[in-house]
């Protein structure tokens, strides 16, 4: 015959049912709702990338489709015009969402070794919204381009 653990009158099993169960309800109690990022966070996170420099339209591209029809993984490319020489050469691009959970994105770094300022990746999207791209050049301007893309079934529970 086996013979059961009491932990101070408490039987073991029990103890442990407890347990799980108080961990589950205060995992549901306190996780918060998902706060999604807005205009604010994204120029808050902006500036904390470029400071007070005024980006300007121009020479940055986006790949990215119209319409997503699933936002658990959307191509996006992007590409900078630029010779990658001297001023002209592309020091950082900066990604950035107005919908999703997180505004910043994604950052690429470049050197002139790099021979093209281009990345691609795959990118989650809750809901319809603006993809922000900032390019940091090396004579200090920061050029910027913006893109909408519309999604039908959100990739993060929407």
């Amino acid at each position: 015959m086996s013979q059961t653990e009491q932990i101070e009158g408490v039987h073991r099993r029990s103890f442990l049912i407890a347990g799980v169960g108080g961990a589950a309800f205060a995992t549901v109690q306190l996780t918060p709702g998902v706060a999604l990022a807005d205009k604010a966070a994204v120029a808050a996170a902006m500036k904390k990338a470029i400071g007070d420099k005024k980006p300007v339209a121009g020479k940055v591209s986006i790949d990215a489709p119209e319409i997503a029809e699933n936002g658990n993984t959307v191509p996006i490319g992007i590409e900078v015009e630029s010779k990658m020489a001297g001023g002209d050469a592309v020091k950082a691009v900066h990604v950035y969402a107005e919908g999703n959970p997180n505004p910043e994105v994604a950052s690429f770094w470049f050197t002139p070794g790099s021979g093209a300022a281009k990345a691609s990746f795959r990118m989650r999207m809750a809901k319809t919204q603006n993809i922000i791209v900032l390019a940091e050049m090396a004579d200090g301007k920061v050029y910027m381009g913006k893109r909408l893309v519309k999604v039908t079934i959100g990739g993060c529970g929407g």
